[in-house]
Protein backbone atom coordinates (compact mmCIF):
# COMPACT_ATOMS: atom_id res chain seq x y z
CA UNK A 1 0.00 0.00 0.00
CA UNK A 2 1.32 3.65 -0.86
CA UNK A 3 2.33 5.78 1.64
CA UNK A 4 -0.12 9.10 2.30
CA UNK A 5 -0.26 12.33 3.50
CA UNK A 6 -3.49 14.30 4.40
CA UNK A 7 -3.85 17.15 2.55
CA UNK A 8 -6.12 21.03 3.12
CA UNK A 9 -6.78 23.39 1.21
CA UNK A 10 -8.01 26.18 2.63
CA UNK A 11 -8.88 29.76 1.55
CA UNK A 12 -10.49 32.64 3.55
CA UNK A 13 -14.03 31.82 1.89
CA UNK A 14 -14.23 27.83 2.15
CA UNK A 15 -12.59 24.48 2.08
CA UNK A 16 -11.20 23.47 -1.41
CA UNK A 17 -9.86 20.26 -0.57
CA UNK A 18 -9.28 17.65 2.43
CA UNK A 19 -8.23 14.44 1.36
CA UNK A 20 -5.23 11.67 1.29
CA UNK A 21 -2.82 12.55 -1.62
CA UNK A 22 0.41 10.60 -2.02
CA UNK A 23 2.49 14.12 -3.25
CA UNK A 24 1.83 18.25 -3.26
CA UNK A 25 3.51 20.90 -5.08
CA UNK A 26 3.68 24.27 -4.13
CA UNK A 27 5.06 27.74 -5.13
CA UNK A 28 6.93 28.45 -2.15
CA UNK A 29 8.76 32.21 -1.77
CA UNK A 30 11.69 30.98 -2.20
CA UNK A 31 10.98 28.14 -4.96
CA UNK A 32 8.53 25.23 -5.79
CA UNK A 33 8.57 22.98 -2.76
CA UNK A 34 7.58 19.22 -3.36
CA UNK A 35 5.97 17.11 -0.45
CA UNK A 36 5.97 13.59 0.41
CA UNK A 37 4.72 11.55 3.30
CA UNK A 38 7.40 12.04 6.01
CA UNK A 39 8.79 15.17 4.93
CA UNK A 40 10.08 16.96 7.83
CA UNK A 41 8.18 20.10 9.62
CA UNK A 42 8.11 23.38 7.61
CA UNK A 43 6.39 26.28 7.92
CA UNK A 44 6.85 28.77 5.20
CA UNK A 45 5.31 31.30 2.92
CA UNK A 46 3.46 30.63 -0.85
CA UNK A 47 3.73 33.21 -3.55
CA UNK A 48 0.71 33.04 -5.73
CA UNK A 49 0.71 30.18 -7.91
CA UNK A 50 -0.38 26.81 -8.56
CA UNK A 51 -0.37 23.98 -5.94
CA UNK A 52 -0.69 20.10 -7.31
CA UNK A 53 -2.07 17.65 -5.22
CA UNK A 54 -1.40 13.82 -6.40
CA UNK A 55 -4.17 11.25 -5.43
CA UNK A 56 -4.00 7.99 -5.37
CA UNK A 57 -3.43 6.07 -8.89
CA UNK A 58 -1.79 9.14 -10.11
CA UNK A 59 -4.65 11.36 -11.26
CA UNK A 60 -3.13 14.99 -10.47
CA UNK A 61 -5.27 17.92 -9.05
CA UNK A 62 -4.66 21.63 -9.67
CA UNK A 63 -5.39 24.73 -7.73
CA UNK A 64 -4.31 28.12 -7.54
CA UNK A 65 -3.58 30.13 -4.48
CA UNK A 66 -2.49 34.23 -4.38
CA UNK A 67 0.04 33.22 -1.71
CA UNK A 68 -0.33 32.31 2.13
CA UNK A 69 1.22 29.61 4.44
CA UNK A 70 2.01 26.27 3.95
CA UNK A 71 2.90 23.75 7.16
CA UNK A 72 3.98 20.37 6.53
CA UNK A 73 3.66 17.70 9.51
CA UNK A 74 5.10 14.02 8.62
CA UNK A 75 2.28 13.00 7.06
CA UNK A 76 -0.52 16.59 6.93
CA UNK A 77 -0.26 19.47 4.91
CA UNK A 78 -2.15 22.00 5.45
CA UNK A 79 -2.24 24.93 3.38
CA UNK A 80 -4.10 28.73 3.99
CA UNK A 81 -4.48 31.34 1.71
CA UNK A 82 -6.19 34.07 1.09
CA UNK A 83 -7.61 33.41 -2.20
CA UNK A 84 -7.89 30.03 -3.58
CA UNK A 85 -9.35 28.26 -6.30
CA UNK A 86 -9.96 25.42 -7.81
CA UNK A 87 -8.21 25.93 -11.87
CA UNK A 88 -10.87 24.12 -13.44
CA UNK A 89 -13.19 27.44 -11.88
CA UNK A 90 -10.26 29.90 -13.30
CA UNK A 91 -11.86 32.22 -15.87
CA UNK A 92 -9.09 32.96 -18.02
CA UNK A 93 -10.73 36.77 -19.60
CA UNK A 94 -10.69 38.28 -16.51
CA UNK A 95 -7.26 36.53 -16.10
CA UNK A 96 -6.28 38.23 -18.90
CA UNK A 97 -7.67 41.24 -18.39
CA UNK A 98 -6.56 41.98 -14.65
CA UNK A 99 -2.75 41.25 -16.19
CA UNK A 100 -3.24 44.02 -18.93
CA UNK A 101 -4.53 46.24 -16.42
CA UNK A 102 -1.84 45.91 -13.97
CA UNK A 103 0.54 46.12 -17.00
CA UNK A 104 -0.72 48.97 -17.76
CA UNK A 105 -0.51 50.53 -14.32
CA UNK A 106 3.32 49.65 -13.72
CA UNK A 107 3.71 51.73 -17.07
CA UNK A 108 1.95 54.84 -15.96
CA UNK A 109 2.44 54.83 -11.96
CA UNK A 110 3.39 57.90 -10.18
CA UNK A 111 3.74 56.24 -6.87
CA UNK A 112 5.79 53.32 -5.50
CA UNK A 113 2.59 51.93 -4.05
CA UNK A 114 0.76 51.99 -7.23
CA UNK A 115 3.68 50.25 -8.64
CA UNK A 116 3.86 47.84 -5.89
CA UNK A 117 0.57 47.18 -5.90
CA UNK A 118 -0.10 46.80 -9.01
CA UNK A 119 3.39 44.13 -9.38
CA UNK A 120 1.37 42.31 -7.08
CA UNK A 121 -1.93 42.12 -8.85
CA UNK A 122 0.18 41.18 -11.97
CA UNK A 123 2.37 38.30 -10.21
CA UNK A 124 -1.36 37.04 -9.54
CA UNK A 125 -2.45 37.17 -12.74
CA UNK A 126 0.50 35.34 -14.67
CA UNK A 127 -0.03 32.74 -11.93
CA UNK A 128 -3.74 32.26 -12.85
CA UNK A 129 -2.99 31.96 -16.42
CA UNK A 130 -0.18 29.60 -15.91
CA UNK A 131 -2.39 27.16 -13.62
CA UNK A 132 -4.65 27.31 -16.41
CA UNK A 133 -2.72 26.36 -19.36
CA UNK A 134 -0.94 23.63 -17.11
CA UNK A 135 -4.52 22.28 -16.76
CA UNK A 136 -4.76 22.48 -20.35
CA UNK A 137 -2.13 20.51 -20.56
CA UNK A 138 -2.95 17.60 -18.04
CA UNK A 139 -6.10 17.37 -20.36
CA UNK A 140 -3.98 16.60 -23.31
CA UNK A 141 -2.06 14.25 -21.91
CA UNK A 142 -5.14 12.12 -20.24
Amino acid sequence: MAMTLHVDIVSAEKELFSGAAEMVTAPGELGELGILPRHSQLLTRLKPGQVRVRLLGGEEQLFYVSGGLLEVQPHVVTILSDTAERAKDLDEVAAQAAKQRAEQVIADSRSEFEFARAKAELAEAVAQLRTIEQLRKLRKSA
